[in-house]
């Protein structure tokens, strides 16, 4: 008997669309946050995005042809949005030789260890920069601030973040009200003038980029929009219970890396979930644990590691939160 089905890796995409589409779809989406990066941090952004990006494409395919002897998979473009992906995550005066250690690690261990794209169990950007936070905390937390200067930043001004001045202004005794004189206005926030990783500093163009992906059905909304509602309420009933300690969720939403991650890094389709329904569970799932890393946890930011958990649950949920089989028949009554 022929053989019916063709059993292949995620992504499993139902429509016209191309693995290799979608994948280049996510990096035009990426586009204007990499503009707003290179216009706010200068030419040491450009430098990061690029060695990023050929660091990754390039340990991809000695991977693929020296070790796993496949053919060559750097054009599905896969390897490039985990290059972008990556050097977004990064203050803008990381060293490069530590970038390039980030994409080893992202594309060789968390990626290609598994078998590449469509096996691997949890975003490899997300992993590379977790392994350099562990591994280089100084140098992951020094954060040049905007528009100092516009050659590469070695000796830029630095300061905290602004989840990391509210933190440690807490744990110091001190109330919100005081600490929202020292972090940039909301308007700053939203355009991106304020310190932060490459990618942090502009709302306004990771939501064009995720609204371009959502037009072209590259994502849907349950993830980012689960994930982004469930920070606003859990922070805001929180800020409702006591505005002098707990910050207002709107600079939840605007601080550190939510956009980025709910809209880019969540909705991987390999380390998402398959269903509707357990995509709802995922994005609540990666707001709550966002929210108790930044309020109780020792890092100011907690989406890396919230989305990094629940890629680890996916298993689960796709087992407890199934699609609808081909073939079945709804009965009713």
């Amino acid at each position: 008997m022929a053989n019916l089905l063709t059993i292949s890796g995620s992504p499993h995409i139902q429509s016209d669309n191309t693995t290799k589409k979608i994948m280049w779809g996510v990096v035009t989406a990426l586009v204007p946050t990499m503009l707003v990066s290179f216009w706010y941090f200068g030419l040491s952004a450009i430098i990061l995005t690029l060695t990023s990006v050929a660091a990754c494409v390039l340990f991809e395919y000695l991977v693929t042809k020296y070790l796993l002897k496949q053919a060559s998979t750097i054009t599905d473009g896969s390897a490039v949005i985990t290059g972008i992906l990556l050097a977004l995550n990064v203050p803008s005066n990381l060293p490069v030789w530590m970038l390039i250690i980030g994409a080893l690690v992202a594309i060789g261990v968390a990626k290609m260890t598994y078998g590449g794209l469509g096996k691997n169990p949890f975003n490899p950007a997300l992993v590379g920069r977790v392994f350099m936070l562990i591994s280089f905390p100084v140098n992951m937390t020094s954060w040049p601030l905007p528009m100092v200067n516009r050659t590469v930043l070695a000796d830029a001004i630095t300061g905290p973040t602004s989840l990391g001045i509210i933190k440690e202004g807490i744990a110091k005794g001190d109330t919100v009200d005081k600490l929202m004189s020292h972090v940039p206005n909301y308007l700053d926030m939203l355009i991106g003038n304020m310190g932060g990783s490459l990618g942090e500093v502009s709302a306004i163009a990771i939501i064009i980029g995720g609204l371009f992906m959502l037009f072209r059905k590259i994502i849907t909304w349950h993830i980012p929009f689960t994930f982004i509602l469930t920070v606003f309420l859990f922070t805001g009933i929180l800020y409702y219970a006591d505005p002098t300690k707990y910050i207002d969720p709107v600079f939840h939403l605007l601080a550190g890396g939510l956009m980025l991650g709910a809209i880019f890094m969540a909705t991987d389709m390999v380390t998402s979930p398959m269903s509707k329904s357990g995509m709802l569970v995922f994005g609540f799932g990666c707001g709550i644990l966002t929210v108790l890393i930044r309020v109780w946890g020792a890092y100011p930011e907690g989406v890396s590691f919230a989305i990094l958990i629940m890629n680890a649950l996916v298993p689960l949920i796709n087992k407890g939160f199934k699609s609808k089989k081909f073939g079945e028949v709804i009965k009713n009554g």
